[in-house]
């Protein structure tokens, strides 16, 4: 986009996309619902409540959102992106339907969410399949995926784009990716951003044995499983004091693999998601798939994959307990600093936009990189 207006316009539509200026639920003291697949349970049963999952991911204090991307992007292009003929009945630019299996979401060209600001929180963007493209504002910039994590701290304000590149010309392109959205307390959010790369190489992986021959895989992105512990987060976190106990895991078990949770304190709040596989039990609880399931942290649980693999995510952390409000893509504590946000980011810019495109992509013959606003660069092969 060349021009202010355009900027306004797409993040004016980025915010009503993502939703007005509320007080989240988890802090708005909201009355769960009370049917049956989302009523509180005995206290004693380790599960707190079940729901089904839809495109965004239902989160407790202290994440904010999580959400769930799959796309079967076909072959790229010259340019990186689908061939222009799949365009044929797309929204372009707000394009979030899945049509012959992907979506562009707000990509024109390349799908991806070009450059947009973000105050207040961070985001944590977990790569199983396919390449993510990076850039933002303090001249940093990346490519990363398959198995790899960035952790970003937005804080007093950055712009940044994300966009999926299709880099093969012969062959499919699938992408899938999780993004989380973590809160910053009032004293951290107007903190320097800062982002941070968790390249696969160096995330811990537990390996689990039952009924001497099923295993199942624990990949620790943050927090700690046993006596293992996951990289160090951004310095600003709210996940790098350990005493707040966040955790974020992606679990794969093998058919009939059994997983036992560890304990956290009483009052962590613990939020499994249950997205690949037919069935799932937890302690003794059939599940079926594409389920949320709210934990009781303090209470070890057992479980239980049956005739297929079956995939798990999990978020865990101690509620930072503050009342929060959001609008789009601003996370403050009052509609006054919401404003505020608004009033600093047409102003600033939020430093402007270094790349030539906002909807940057890098080049082609790229494998995975992290160059950081001081210049620092990090090079992994493909």
């Amino acid at each position: 986009m060349s021009s202010n207006v355009n900027r306004r316009k797409f993040v004016e539509r980025l915010s009503l996309a993502l939703g007005s200026v509320v007080a989240l639920p988890w802090l708005a003291g909201a009355a769960k619902s009370s049917d049956n697949s989302s009523a509180e349970m005995n206290e004693k049963d380790p599960i707190k409540r079940i729901r089904p999952l839809g495109f965004q991911w239902e989160t407790q204090d202290p994440f904010l959102f999580c959400v769930h991307h799959e796309d079967y992007f076909p072959v790229g292009n010259e340019v990186m992106g689908p061939d222009p003929n799949n365009f044929a009945g797309r929204h372009m630019g707000d394009d979030f339907i899945i049509k012959d299996g992907f979506r562009m979401y707000h990509g024109q060209t390349v799908p991806g969410f070009p450059g947009h600001p973000h105050r207040g929180f961070e985001t944590i963007t977990v790569v199983r399949k396919g390449l993510v493209d990076h850039a933002d504002s303090l001249g940093a910039a990346g490519r990363y995926g398959n198995g790899d994590v960035q952790w970003m701290t937005a804080g007093k304000g950055v712009q940044h784009s994300e966009m999926f590149p299709l880099l093969s010309q012969e062959k499919e392109n699938p992408l899938e990716l999780f993004q989380v959205w973590l809160n910053l307390p009032k004293k951290d959010k107007m903190v320097e951003p800062h982002f941070k790369m968790l390249w696969r190489e160096s995330i811990p992986t537990i390996e689990t044995v039952s009924n001497e021959k099923n295993t199942a895989k624990i990949e620790l992105i943050a927090g700690t499983w046993g006596d293992q512990k996951a990289q160090n987060p951004p310095p600003n976190s709210w996940a790098a004091n350990p005493a707040n106990e966040v955790m974020v895991v992606n679990i794969l078990m093998q058919p009939h693999a059994e997983v036992v949770l560890p304990k956290a304190s009483a009052g962590t709040n613990r939020s499994l998601y249950f997205y690949e596989g037919d069935r799932l039990t937890i302690a003794d609880k059939t599940i079926e798939k594409y389920s949320g399931v709210e934990l009781h942290a303090d209470q070890e649980v057992v479980l239980k994959a049956h005739e297929t693999e079956v995939n798990i995510f999990i978020l865990q952390g101690k509620p930072i307990g503050e009342q929060v409000m959001q609008y789009g893509p601003f996370v403050m504590n009052t509609k006054e600093e919401i404003q505020q946000a608004f009033e600093d980011y047409h102003a600033t810019q939020f430093g402007g936009w270094p790349w030539p495109k906002y909807d940057q992509v890098h080049d082609r013959t790229k494998s995975r990189f992290a160059l950081h606003a001081d210049g620092k660069l990090e090079e992994k092969e493909v």
